[in-house]
This record gives C-alpha cells, sequence and structure tokens, in this order.
C-alpha cells in the first residue's frame, strides 16, 4: 500500500537580484588655462592717537520730607 506523503506549504525565499553593468566611455576633453596678474602695491598708514583727559565732578542732592500734618513754615508755605 502506498500512502500520499504529507505536504506542507512552501517557503518563499526573497529573490537573489543580480546586476550587469555595461559602460561607453566618452571623452571629454577640459582645458584649465593659466594667467599671472603682477599687482604693485603703496600701503598708505594711518597712525591714530587717542589723548585722554580725566575730571571729577561732586553732586549734592536735597530731600524734603513731610511726616505728619504740615505746620505753618516761618518763612511762608
Amino acid at each position: 500500500m502506498h500512502c500520499r506523503p504529507h505536504v506542507v506549504a512552501p517557503i518563499v525565499h526573497p529573490p537573489k537580484c543580480c546586476e550587469q553593468h555595461y559602460f561607453d566611455a566618452t571623452v571629454v576633453p577640459h582645458i584649465h588655462p593659466s594667467h599671472t596678474t603682477h599687482v604693485n602695491h603703496h600701503i598708505f598708514q594711518h597712525q591714530h592717537y587717542f589723548p585722554h583727559t580725566e575730571s571729577v565732578v561732586n553732586e549734592v542732592a536735597n530731600q524734603h520730607f513731610h511726616c505728619g500734618v504740615p505746620a505753618p513754615f516761618p518763612w511762608g508755605y
């Protein structure tokens, strides 16, 4: 007697990807010209001087306070 084999669902693996590259050469000429410029310089040297002086200022301030009921001042109010 022959028994049928037990078959399960297939396992599908990711595909193996292969590439083939083909190249064709194109020649692109590049020209790099050169030029020299001679520059003569004259410099102006500006000299800056900063003389400094100092002074002193003394300030005086006065404050008047009215505390309580104002009393008549002898010189007027």
